[in-house]
């Protein structure tokens, strides 16, 4: 049995190594927990928060602790504590990312096609940056229509500017047009949605929590890590499946079920990112962290005048 003095919040894996935030992350985005009520989640924030506060209800195990705080990490914001959307969470990445990804490789040829699922991917990431956003800097919404609109175009302009550019070329290069849009898109959907930790910097902390300011540098570098895990965990279904379904294409028995070709693209994409969405949000650690020295000038210099030399690294919550 768990006692009063079991630290729900302690990682179970190190997550200063890669292999312990891959097994964290393959905890917190097992897709099954999407699927459970808002109660069964709020019934596990509650026994967390007992947890925390030194009230551990009798007869409650560690193992039935530890699943208390895999659905809450899974279903509330680590800055807010409030219950996120269920379509925002990272949870929600491989059934939500194989459906609309899957269609993306599938209906590519045309133009109308490609911008009616250009549309409704890029909704679904602008909806997923802003569910995992940092918290602590808040964005209006006229923010959040700028950068979902920017972002749309710029996805909208890449897959169709590629689409017709690509008509002469090998089929290939035309099946790889959407990961192309993907990408491009991350790099201004991300860095829009998140606006506000660019203009006024994001909160920094010392090692025990204690907030030291607000940095511009930090931003840079979280939403850069961000943006690089996002299109790591497009990228192996984006790239590799196109090849793969273009040489099953050839064979007869996949010529006479063209109307499953749309279903298994969906089900191979969902193979490939129950691994890639761990895997990519595991690149980086969560809890980010920077050199003071590398800091703004003011910012450094006000932590010295403050701390002396006895903090040397800021940290911040990079977001997903």
């Amino acid at each position: 049995m768990a006692g009063s003095s079991f630290n729900i919040d302690a990682p179970r894996w190190d997550q200063a190594t890669f292999m312990g935030r891959l097994k964290h992350f393959f905890n917190i985005t097992d897709f099954t927990t999407a699927l459970l009520p808002d109660s069964r989640l709020d019934e596990a924030k509650a026994l967390v928060e007992s947890c925390r506060a030194g009230s551990v209800p009798p007869g409650t195990s560690e193992e039935q602790l530890h699943y208390a705080k895999k659905l809450y990490d899974s279903a509330f914001h680590p800055d807010t504590g409030d219950r996120m959307n269920i379509i925002g969470r990272m949870s929600f990445q491989v059934p939500g990312g194989m459906a609309i990804t899957g269609c993306m490789l599938q209906f590519y040829r045309t133009v109308p096609a490609v911008v009616f699922w250009q549309w409704v991917n890029q909704s679904f990431n602008a909806l997923v940056n802003y569910t995992n956003r940092n918290a602590a800097s808040p964005i209006t919404p006229k923010q959040i229509g700028v950068a979902y609109v920017t972002a749309t175009t710029t996805a909208l302009a890449t897959a169709v500017g590629l689409n017709l550019y690509t008509k002469k070329a090998p089929p290939l290069v035309a099946r790889w047009v959407p990961f192309a849009a993907v990408a491009s898109a991350n790099c201004v959907n991300i860095p829009m949605m998140r606006q506000q930790e660019l203009l006024n910097g994001i909160a920094v902390t010392d090692e025990n929590g204690n907030k030291l300011g607000h940095s511009k540098k930090a931003a840079v570098k979280g939403i850069s890590q961000v943006v690089l895990s996002r299109i790591t965990m497009a990228a192996p279904g984006m790239i590799i499946l196109p090849i793969i379904m273009q040489r099953l294409e050839k064979y007869k028995f996949m010529q006479k079920i063209t109307f499953l070709h749309g279903p298994i693209q969906v089900m191979m994409v969902g193979v490939f990112l129950v691994f890639m969405v761990p895997a990519a949000c595991s690149l980086f650690p969560q809890n980010c962290s920077m050199a003071v020295s590398k800091l703004e000038p003011e910012l450094r210099d006000s932590i010295r005048s403050r701390c002396g030399e006895s903090v040397q690294h800021v940290y911040f919550n990079k977001g997903l």
